[in-house]
């Protein structure tokens, strides 16, 4: 059986974790889904060890939402490089989804960016994990998690 991780903050102001569950549920079966809260996005990257480690996941969401100032953006860059580095050491995909509090000018708009961007990583998650091969269809679409797709680049 396969193990998906889910690890999400507190600090996001989205529960971006539960759509994404809701998602991965309704898009296959036949795996078990381990889900951890962490603090921050800072403590993503060791929550997703630890799952790797401890829960044996063959593939984790790390969903998180910065801040619109300057130092957010600066952990949120550094959440993300300790998430790639975690994925060099275990081999293994994790899906960073992360939401700026900045790309949406009301809470209504950050809540649905927020909810769409994790159920279509959530759809990701299952092609990564089930049929990598079906990416490949989509290279250079122009695919825009969130928001609407914006295409190939036209001559």
């Amino acid at each position: 059986m396969q193990h998906i991780g889910v690890v999400d903050t507190t600090f996001s102001r989205v529960d971006m974790a539960t759509a994404a569950i809701d998602e991965l549920k309704a898009s296959h079966t036949g795996f078990k889904i381990i889900r951890r809260t962490v603090p921050g996005i800072k403590d993503l990257p060791a929550a997703c060890k630890i799952l790797f480690d401890t829960e044996q996941c063959d593939i984790i969401m790390a969903l998180g939402m910065p801040g619109a100032q300057p130092i957010d953006k600066q952990c949120a860059h550094e959440a993300s490089l300790g998430l790639i580095l975690t994925q060099v050491l275990v081999g293994k995909h994790i899906i960073e989804v992360f939401v700026h509090l900045d790309e949406a000018a009301t809470d209504k708009d950050l809540q649905k960016l927020a909810l769409t961007r994790a159920r279509e990583h959530a759809r990701n998650v299952i092609a990564l994990l089930y049929s990598p091969q079906s990416l490949t269809r989509h290279a250079g679409a122009g695919l825009r998690e969130g928001f609407e797709d914006v295409g190939p680049a036209r001559p």
